[in-house]
């Protein structure tokens, strides 16, 4: 069939608006007509090739629809439900084995190699590979092809055009909360960073029941929005040092940090701000290669501890519905970072994210 789809084949450049051939669902693939897609960081990352996704591809992460059709091993769904499409994984190997898909030992290329397992694409232009299944989707377009393993169905009466983001940006920064970190009633809490993953963590840090949830920043008006939605402090850390403000402000340190940026330099900072047995999560990605420096007397004899995090360590099937349920009983209000534009602005909504504009920009199709 034919569909509308954004193909990045440059980069760094805008993507350009073309009209592509989709194959037909193979018999464990499931094709949904995308009513809307989030704009997430890693789209803007990838089509500047700052990871090694082959162009041209469509890219598209956090995609939202109706099922169309679905191959004929395909039990999870059905034509008329509403999904939302998720980052992919394998289903065997050790992590996926125990429930922790995030962790799947095949999560880069069943994410980013924009390819179906067996390296084909789905989509072409006039013979013209077009590289596609960037996690498990390419949803910058109308048409999807996903599987069973990184779809999840969703109520009819939650609104399909919201939801997108929670595939993968607000996913991350509330699963990181309450997931990963685990962030215990009144406790401490501070999140570095506050685009849409961060003030994500702020409203699940609400949500955990902690007293003190701080936001760190630079940005004076992201600041003054973390307030509205949950954060009881915020600290600027162009105008003061954020570790000597966090020590002052909770006496021993905190409980709960969450580095969002991916800088080292902010990363030890969240680390010295713990207190005794003090967690620190990692969820930022920097350049590969990159470093992180900590005191080592610090971090060892207090017992404090450091990791990483990935999509918020969320089991999508539970989480996802979780979030919904959430924002349906008024207690995660994500739908305040978000900002609708019409699928053919969508180098205007990458140009807004990118300068601040637009916290969470949603493509509606």
């Amino acid at each position: 069939m034919e569909i509308k789809a954004a193909v990045s084949r440059t980069a760094g450049a805008d993507l350009s608006l073309e009209t592509l051939e989709l194959e037909e669902p193979r018999e464990n693939e499931i094709l949904v007509r995308v009513v809307a897609t989030g704009v997430c960081h890693t789209d803007i990352v990838v089509r500047d090739q700052h990871l090694p996704t082959p162009l041209p591809v469509v890219l598209g992460h956090e995609g939202s629809g109706v099922v169309e059709r679905v191959g004929r091993s395909v039990t999870k769904v059905q034509p008329g439900d509403h999904v939302v499409m998720t980052y992919n994984s394998c289903g065997h190997c050790p992590s996926c084995a125990e429930n922790e898909m995030a962790y799947c030992h095949e999560f880069f290329p069943r994410n980013f190699f924009a390819a179906r397992e067996d390296g084909s694409s789905a989509l072409s232009k006039d013979g013209e590979r077009v590289n596609s299944n960037f996690f498990g989707q390419s949803s910058f377009a109308n048409y999807a092809l996903c599987h069973e393993r990184n779809v999840v169905r969703v109520p009819q009466d939650a609104p399909l055009d919201l939801l997108g983001p929670l595939a993968c940006g607000v996913q991350t920064g509330a699963g990181a909360v309450l997931n990963a970190l685990k962030v215990r009633p009144g406790r401490s809490f501070a999140v570095f960073g506050t685009g849409s993953v961060g003030l994500s963590a702020i409203m699940a840090a609400r949500v955990a029941g902690a007293t003190t949830i701080v936001a760190v920043d630079i940005n004076d008006e992201r600041l003054d929005f973390a307030r509205e939605i949950g954060a009881t402090h915020t600290i600027n850390s162009k105008n003061e040092n954020a570790t000597e403000a966090l020590m002052q402000l909770t006496g021993t340190g905190l409980n709960y940090a969450l580095d969002t940026t991916g800088l080292g330099s902010v990363i030890r900072d969240a680390v010295l701000s713990l207190a005794p047995r003090g967690v620190c999560g990692v969820l930022g990605a920097s350049a590969p290669g990159s470093e992180i420096a900590l005191d080592e007397v610090h971090f060892m004899s207090g017992g404090r501890r450091l990791m990483g995090i990935v999509e918020g360590e969320s089991v999508p099937d539970v989480f996802i519905p979780t979030l919904i349920g959430l924002y349906q009983a008024g207690q995660f209000p994500f739908d305040k970072l978000v900002r609708f534009y019409p699928f053919e602005d969508i180098n205007q909504a990458i140009h807004d994210s990118e300068n601040g504009m637009a916290i969470k920009p949603i493509l509606r199709m």
